[in-house]
């Protein structure tokens, strides 16, 4: 499912209050990286991250590969801070609103 601005604008308004508790190092993105996330996504529904200085990856790229591996989507992405976001199908803790169609 692919986020509207409108669910993508509400996700950050609610990342801002949430701390940042993935650190991409210089280990790059492995399997133990990868199933921590998971992990975490499953809990929270939405995680922010950072990518430290001596990290080879850019924030954009560790966000491409997280999302990717996790199933997971982008948020957002600034300077080396990022936010990922994979709904909990069995107990959502996020109501995400909706778009109103125009008639």
């Amino acid at each position: 499912m692919a986020l509207t601005s409108k669910q993508r604008a509400q996700l950050r308004g609610l990342a801002a209050a949430e701390d940042t508790i993935i650190q991409v190092g210089k280990a790059g993105i492995n399997d133990n990286l990868i199933s921590s996330v998971s992990a975490a996504l499953k809990a929270r529904e939405l995680v922010k991250g950072r990518v430290l200085e001596n990290s080879m990856l850019t924030a954009r790229e560790a966000c491409d590969a997280l999302s990717e591996a996790c199933k997971a989507e982008q948020v957002q992405v600034i300077g080396t801070k990022f936010v990922l976001y994979k709904r909990n199908e069995k107990k959502p803790i996020i109501e995400l609103v909706k778009d109103k169609k125009k008639k």
